[in-house]
């Protein structure tokens, strides 16, 4: 078996390669990646009895038809994540991230390989008190240009498939929670464990204290697309993927049984949805999967990798 995963030195790329061959043990990883975020780190001490084949360059330019000639599946993580930064940019975000989806995806035809796009929770935006993957176009609304972005590939990939002309699904993923080798800290509770533990203040979106938002577990997020490829899910679907609604509230008090003393800094954020919802994952669960992760044990396991870097972490 082969698998080939894009933007695979990543947040949840980094921890893939190394567990997706765990299920499939006779699997061959191909990694792409363009090392823009310089996560060498992703690829030490790899599995030993794993095959893996690194390609450093971007989807957008590469050829990808001897990339993906004999893959079984093409799972699509590269991206740039962060929906903060994108109302600077909204121009590169969608250069990038809609041109790399359309031609993966145009790649995954030509070779007949099916696709696993990542997508995210932060196309929806309803007054609706939860939200699944059948809402109507009412309960979509994206809240910055990235998540405009992720819905428009959504739509790329839905035709395709819907066209026949090629097999996939599309996950909305919640926000990652998690460690991994290429672990970032730009979003919420990875964040606020790193400005805990340097004794930073934790910097709060000054609407979003109290709103209920949907996280993933890291671990969750890889057992999914395991989870994906053993079923076949290829139909052509979104598929919400979520551990834990949440609010900002949870995650502070979280941290605070490991860090006491904990100091909060509101402040202003250019995404202003004040709406507060939940996102269930009916679709997935109704196929029979389990989510398991918990956000205790991640800020545990978070902290406690960085219990040297800060005497006030403990």
């Amino acid at each position: 078996m082969k698998a080939v995963i894009t933007g695979g030195l990543g947040h949840i790329g980094s921890r893939l390669i190394r567990e997706l061959p765990i299920v499939f043990p006779s699997m061959a990883v191909v990694i792409v990646d363009n090392l823009a975020t310089q996560r060498y780190v992703s690829l030490f001490n790899l599995p030993s009895t794993v095959k893996y084949y690194f390609v450093q360059g971007d989807v957008t330019q590469i050829d990808l038809a001897p990339v993906f000639a004999g893959a079984d599946v093409v799972i699509h993580l590269a991206a740039l994540t962060d929906p903060g930064a994108s109302f600077d940019h909204p121009e590169a975000m969608e250069q990038i991230n809609y041109a790399a989806t359309q031609r993966v995806a145009e790649a995954c035809v030509e070779a007949g390989v099916p696709l696993i796009h990542a997508s995210s929770t932060s196309v929806y935006g309803t007054e609706k008190d939860s939200v699944d993957e059948f809402c109507g176009p009412e309960d979509i609304s994206p809240q910055s240009p990235y998540a405009e972005i992720k819905h428009k590939e959504e739509l790329f990939v839905k035709d395709l498939c819907h066209s026949g002309s090629l097999r996939g699904m599309s996950f909305r993923f919640g926000t990652i929670f998690g460690i991994s080798p290429g672990m970032r800290f730009h979003t919420a509770v990875n964040k606020f464990c790193w400005q805990a533990a340097m004794g930073q203040p934790l910097s709060v979106w000054n609407t979003a204290y109290d709103q209920m938002r949907p996280y993933l577990d890291l671990g969750d997020a890889v057992r999914a697309i395991q989870f994906v490829i053993q079923h076949q899910l290829f139909d052509g679907g979104i598929y919400n993927a979520v551990s834990i609604n949440i609010s900002v509230r949870d995650v502070v008090d979280t941290i605070g049984r490991y860090i006491p003393n904990l100091k909060i800094e509101l402040v202003d954020s250019r995404i202003m949805n004040t709406l507060s919802y939940r996102v269930l994952n009916t679709r997935l669960t109704r196929h029979g999967f389990l989510f398991q992760g918990g956000l205790d044990e991640a800020v545990r396991t978070t902290l406690q990798q960085l219990r040297n870097a800060n005497s006030v972490c403990v």
